[in-house]
């Protein structure tokens, strides 16, 4: 069962401050994601969404409890460990989309390579690929002040994947979209996990797009309230 898994989430606690006015974000939170599943997590603004995800993306580490992603304990890594993780095994999504103004998309989408030192050659070839995945393929040449909104969020989708990651974590990834817009980048996500082989965890409130999930985890005051199939439309 174990290698079928790509996280797996134990007792997980998370707080913030202390005394009276400590704010407990996670409490005791315990799930599993098996591979190639894409999972939407819902839940009210504090619920602790952004918190779990940054916990199972390595960006912080919890008060108590054990995480393992693509059979990695990551209280077992260090700092080099974790950037080594980030960098190599896992994409991030979020709803800032984060290009830089001055690259164009194809430049943007090539950065996390040039990081890892990936050959000029079979950088530019996934560049074009990811491009073309996202329906972008056009657009190379173009910087993100020149692409809109859902364009720009479809560059930093293909970033994401540009190191074959094993895992993608979008946070909100349309929450700066409109209705159409993202839902249509929403499905994109359920292709590319398709397409590409990867496990996916997406913070989401759009009730729409849980339909385009395989399995919806509600999260509330920092607990797993649901944990269900998603009902598909």
């Amino acid at each position: 069962m174990a290698d079928r898994l790509m996280v797996r989430v134990e007792d997980l606690h998370r707080s913030y401050g202390t005394g009276a006015a400590a704010v407990h974000a996670l409490r005791g939170v315990s799930f599993e994601v098996p591979r190639g599943e894409l999972v939407a997590l819902r839940g009210r603004s504090g619920s602790g969404k952004t918190t779990l995800l940054n916990l199972v993306g390595g960006l912080d580490s919890p008060d108590r409890g054990t995480i393992t992603v693509d059979g990695t304990d990551l209280s077992g890594l260090g700092e080099d460990g974790l950037l080594a993780l980030r960098r190599d095994r896992i994409g991030f999504v979020f709803q800032s989309f984060g290009l830089i103004p001055i690259l164009t998309a194809a430049e943007n989408v090539g950065v996390p390579m040039r990081l890892r030192g990936t050959e000029p050659r079979e950088r530019e070839e996934r560049v074009e690929l990811l491009l073309s995945l996202v329906g972008l393929a056009d657009q190379a040449a173009q910087r993100p002040g020149e692409l809109s909104g859902g364009q720009q969020q479809r560059v930093a989708v293909a970033r994401a994947l540009a190191n074959r990651p094993a895992l993608l974590i979008a946070d909100e990834p349309t929450g700066q979209l409109d209705a159409e817009t993202g839902l249509a980048v929403m499905e994109l996500l359920r292709a590319v996990v398709r397409s590409e082989g990867v496990t996916a965890l997406v913070a989401t409130h759009d009730a729409q797009l849980l339909g385009l999930a395989d399995r919806v985890l509600a999260l509330s005051d920092g607990r797993i309230a649901e944990d269900r199939a998603a009902a598909r439309s």
